[in-house]
């Protein structure tokens, strides 16, 4: 029967990696992209000094790993598999054990959400950690008593206010297999929990007071979601489901402990027969505990599946391939199917620009208008990348930094970006501002992943001849704006134009040009164009 339930948890694991890493690997490579974790003192103090800030460390310190999406998603099942186990070790399950994994499974829901952090996760398991540690300790005694007290308000700083579970899994006595305590003393502790809930229920209350955070964040979690705002329902009920689930089990199965308090009592050999035949019974009854485990994962499956954003995921996977500039896997996407969002169209557009293909093919492909080709600049911290990366591209340098810097200063929950230090740094670096490079170089060699690229581009600095012999950043400097101009909420034909007279040889902006009066039907400039620059 153990080899049985560890077979489950690895299929369960199994399944989870293969959903992240096969069908959802841009919503992580989203998560990583929004948020810059630095092995920095400052940095760690910044985030542990605020309650739940070891878990959102913890979640911080993972989500980097999310640069590669199977990386990710192995770290996601060890997560969601630890939690099943520690859940299962609360009480014995018997035939109810596939409901062990409805809380792992609620927390799969809540990661479907691109804006739900790692930290609430880790402050789950944190959680369940602290219980399963507390298994050992005696039932009832001045000890327990001290150390609960003592272990409220720590857990509350390290997980945040997702402690709660741990009281009431102490409070109401369902922490481990142990021997239940007697009725009167049941009875005896309510007042002493009563007043350390008290106290766990007024420390959201004076922390308001000190520190620089919204009372109601405090009581519902700062780093669980990256909305300051949202309460993160499906953590909660993760959360609480540990606790609900175990009382009902603990309720409804009889436990161990109430064999072991028979023998005490001397109830001999009856007794233990009627053991011997409840074991027969768990034995026989493994064909039905593996039916209502497949029921149960069954009905997992078809709502993970049906609340998954896989337009989102979409969306995702063309912001990523322009990131990495995968301009021959962006035409085999759109050669399977036509993008049809703006962000998608705008990496379309871009890809075939770069191949030389725009202006040929702009209409075998679905258009947004002068949308899909270069969108006006929005206020999130998602659509004016893929905008923005077009813009670096032209050479319009000054305008991709503006647009960069923007989109990093809307990020939700006031993180900074790796993706947008390293842009920031590459556009500063084309445009001479090598004091300000310095300083976003400087922080991404505190990274694990772009500490490589900062080490390898810091020489660069001042090195004026090493940077015009640079294929990327020598080729963006020469096909810059000769003149300065005041850039609008608009691209225009003019801005085009401007941009191309300036280098002739800057093919992309030629071939933007040519699109741009291809969308507006502006055949008089078209045909001036192509008279005075024919296609080469």
């Amino acid at each position: 029967m153990k080899n049985s339930r560890l077979l489950y948890t690895l299929l369960f694991g199994v399944a989870v990696l293969l959903f992240f890493g096969l069908a959802y690997p841009h919503h992580l490579h989203y998560q990583e992209q929004f948020q810059l974790f630095l092995f920095d003192s400052t940095y760690v103090w910044d985030i542990v000094k605020l309650p739940g800030g070891i878990a959102d460390l913890l979640g911080r310190f993972c989500t980097q790993f999310f640069l590669y999406a199977w990386v990710g998603a192995l770290i996601i099942a060890v997560l969601l598999t630890a939690v099943q186990l520690l859940t299962l070790r609360l009480v014995s399950w018997g035939r109810f054990y596939a409901l062990s994994f409805v809380p792992s499974f609620l927390l799969w829901l809540f990661l479907l959400d691109e804006n739900a952090l790692l930290g609430g996760v880790w402050a789950v398991l944190l959680t369940l950690l602290a219980s399963w540690a507390f298994d050992a300790l005696p039932r009832s005694g001045w000890m327990r008593r001290i150390l609960i007290l003592v272990a409220v308000p720590v857990l509350y700083w390290v997980a945040g206010p997702v402690c709660l579970v741990f009281f009431l899994l102490q409070a109401a006595g369902l922490n481990g297999k142990t021997e239940a305590p007697q009725e009167s003393k049941v009875k005896g502790n309510a007042a002493w929990y009563g007043v350390v809930f008290v106290l766990l229920a007024v420390t959201p209350f004076l922390l308001s007071y000190c520190l620089p955070v919204a009372t109601g964040n405090l009581w519902y979690g700062i780093h669980y979601h990256r909305y300051p705002t949202v309460f993160s329902v499906l953590l909660w009920s993760a959360a609480l489901s540990v606790f609900v689930i175990t009382l009902i089990v603990r309720t409804l199965t009889p436990q161990p402990s109430t064999l072991v308090q028979a023998e005490r009592k001397g109830i001999g050999s009856n007794h233990r027969g009627a053991a011997n035949v409840h074991h027969a019974k768990h034995d026989k009854s493994q064909p039905s505990n593996l039916l209502f485990f497949l029921l149960v994962a069954a009905i997992m499956g078809a709502f993970v599946w049906k609340n998954s954003n896989f337009k989102a995921e979409k969306v995702m996977k063309y912001d990523f391939m322009a990131r990495y500039q995968q301009w021959n896997r962006i035409l085999e996407t759109i050669n399977t199917e036509r993008p049809n969002n703006q962000i998608g169209v705008t990496v379309q557009n871009l890809a075939l620009g770069m191949k030389g293909l725009l202006s040929k093919h702009l209409f075998d492909y679905n258009q947004n208008g002068l949308l899909g080709l270069l969108p006006d600049i929005g206020t999130d911290a998602t659509s004016p990348l893929p905008t923005a990366e077009a813009f670096y591209q032209l050479g319009m340098t000054a305008v991709a930094q503006r647009t960069v810097f923007e989109a990093q200063e809307a990020i939700l929950d006031f993180q900074k970006s790796g993706r947008c230090y390293k842009r920031l740094a590459q556009t500063n670096l084309i445009l001479g501002n090598y004091e300000v490079t310095r300083k976003y170089l400087t922080a991404l060699q505190k990274t694990l992943f772009y500490r490589g690229w900062a080490n390898e581009t810091l020489p660069l600095l001042g090195d004026e001849k090493a940077i015009a012999k640079h294929p990327e950043y020598g080729r963006l400097r020469r096909m810059a704006y000769k003149d300065n101009f005041f850039f609008g909420d608009h691209v225009t034909s003019e801005m085009l134009l401007s941009l191309f007279l300036s280098n002739t040889d800057n093919h992309l902006a030629y071939e933007y040009l040519k699109a741009y009066y291809m969308l507006t039907g502006d055949r008089e400039n078209y045909s001036k164009l192509l008279l005075q620059y024919p296609e080469r």
